[in-house]
């Protein structure tokens, strides 16, 4: 496949993805799609939304009950990627960080997979099993002084991987939550006055306990980072059968293999911008979002970020599906998840989605697409007959 970066437009703007390239990038999306689904029950249109997310570069967060799959799921995903390929010499070393911080990894399950600017070890799937006691050097790591050198050694934490699946974000305190916020927005973290970069690929799938005692509720500002919210749900009684007899062996993980590199996810993400989102459709999206603002039941609407991240997902979304464009109808139909968990409703009781098919419903379609702009100087179109 050509580069991208010499299918510029004619123009001389943004590249553009021709219909073939985006038919075969949706081939090589779907191996993975069929990989983690041959493991993982889940509904392929959740997992299209799940990948669809990690290529556009956002973060997901999983509202659910217990014992779903969550855990499984972000695991066989972070498994389906192939990260010794952008393994570097001397990433078991550490340089100048210490390999421990409890990652949450199996010894030899995960190896590090790169190393961060700085020389930190980054593992390629992370747990971090969230608890009311957690502190934020728990998660971002911590310098300790060493005695036999006289100097300070930083004992990375879990955040430092390509794949983190944070459990039960909700049971952290808001001073741990918020060691989160520069991560997903800056992809770095900083501790003590120093600056440490994120890997790339970096993925938070994070869950959020439904009902519960001694829950936290996120705040509005770290919920607008998280481009999509989803939930897996219960699987049918066929599904949940074939759930029971397939996971209920200890060699169920059994010849689960990689099917896809680091590097050519890196590509995917890259593709992305070259997927054609016409101005009428970003007019849609945009008068969508704004209309949350002004509905009676709803206290704090949606924030410009949430435009920006629903039109990256649709991006990506046509992306996996094998489209270079985006389409009215994908806008309207991932608005939804990408949009509910960012309002803050008048009344707590009233579910944000109701609000959101009711914008869908009476934001007409027919008027998004405007009109010829008219060369300086001349009549608008509207009133070329007038006298």
């Amino acid at each position: 496949m050509r580069s991208l970066v010499d299918a510029a437009a004619p123009d001389g703007g943004p590249p553009i993805l021709s219909a073939a390239e985006a038919q075969a990038v949706s081939a090589e999306i779907q191996g993975l799609l069929n990989n983690v689904r041959s493991l993982i029950y889940i509904e392929p249109r959740t997992l299209e939304y799940l990948i669809a997310a990690k290529i556009a570069g956002g973060h997901v967060i999983l509202a659910d009950s217990h014992g779903v799959g969550k855990t499984s799921l972000a695991r066989a995903l972070a498994q389906s990627i192939d990260w010794r390929r952008a393994h570097r010499a001397g990433a078991g070393d550490g340089g100048d960080a210490d390999g421990a911080g409890g990652t949450g990894s199996a010894d030899g399950e995960f190896a590090p997979a790169d190393l961060s600017a700085e020389n930190v070890p980054i593992e390629s799937f992370s747990r971090i099993q969230c608890t009311v006691d957690l502190l934020p050097q728990d998660i971002l790591g911590f310098s300790r002084y060493e005695l036999s050198t006289s100097s300070l050694i930083f004992n990375r934490g879990p955040i430092f991987a390509h794949f983190v699946l944070c459990d039960e974000i909700n049971l952290l305190t808001p001073k741990t939550q918020g060691s989160f916020f520069q991560a997903m927005e800056e992809q770095a973290i900083s501790i003590e006055g120093k600056t440490y970069h994120l890997p790339d690929p970096f993925f938070i799938i994070a869950t959020m306990n439904l009902k519960g005692a001694h829950l936290f509720p996120l705040p509005v500002p770290q919920l607008d980072r998280f481009m999509v919210q989803l939930s897996l749900g219960y699987p049918g009684e066929d599904d949940e059968e074939r759930i029971v007899h397939q996971h209920g062996r200890d060699d169920s993980w059994r010849g689960f293999a990689p099917v896809v590199g680091q590097t050519r996810l890196n590509e995917w993400q890259g593709m992305v911008d070259a997927v054609t989102i016409h101005e009428e459709v970003i007019a849609y999206l945009v008068t969508l979002v704004r209309q949350t603002r002004g509905h009676p039941a709803v206290e704090t609407g949606a924030s410009p970020r949430s435009g920006i991240k629903v039109s990256r997902l649709a991006r990506a979304l046509a992306l996996v599906r094998g489209d270079n464009w985006v389409s009215i109808d994908l806008i309207k139909e991932i608005f939804l998840p990408a949009v509910a968990h960012r309002l803050i409703m008048q009344d707590p009781a009233t579910p944000a989605a109701g609000v959101l098919e009711e914008i869908l419903d009476t934001v007409p379609v027919e008027d998004r697409r405007p009109a010829a702009k008219a060369r300086p100087g001349s009549r608008p179109a509207a009133l070329a007959a007038a006298p």
